[in-house]
């Protein structure tokens, strides 16, 4: 029979588990990211903006509006998300909330 101190996680929640591995924060980063990227390509078929377009007004290239939208590339600035939001018709909008 298996002791409770072989499964150190049975009982746990899955953010038990990925805090203490280590991996909470990069995962919850990483779905913020997926989040947003699917939340401005539904605004850019919404408003039926290029990307093209929204570079321009964005001032800043297609590829940055390409890595923007790529919901695997955790890199994006405030600001960056700012100008998509208002070139979009959209507000940004962050909080803290409590853990």
């Amino acid at each position: 029979m298996k002791t409770a101190a072989k499964h150190k996680h049975i009982g746990s929640d899955f953010d038990d588990f990925l805090r203490e591995e280590g991996m909470l924060e990069e995962i919850e980063a990483a779905a913020l990211k997926k989040i947003v990227a699917w939340q401005l390509d539904q605004a850019l078929k919404k408003t039926s903006v290029t990307k093209t377009e929204m570079a321009r007004r964005m001032k800043t290239s297609r590829a940055a509006v390409d890595r923007l939208l790529d919901a695997t590339n955790p890199s994006v600035t405030l600001i960056t998300l700012q100008k998509a939001a208002r070139v979009l018709g959209r507000k940004l909008k962050i909080e803290l909330v409590a853990a």
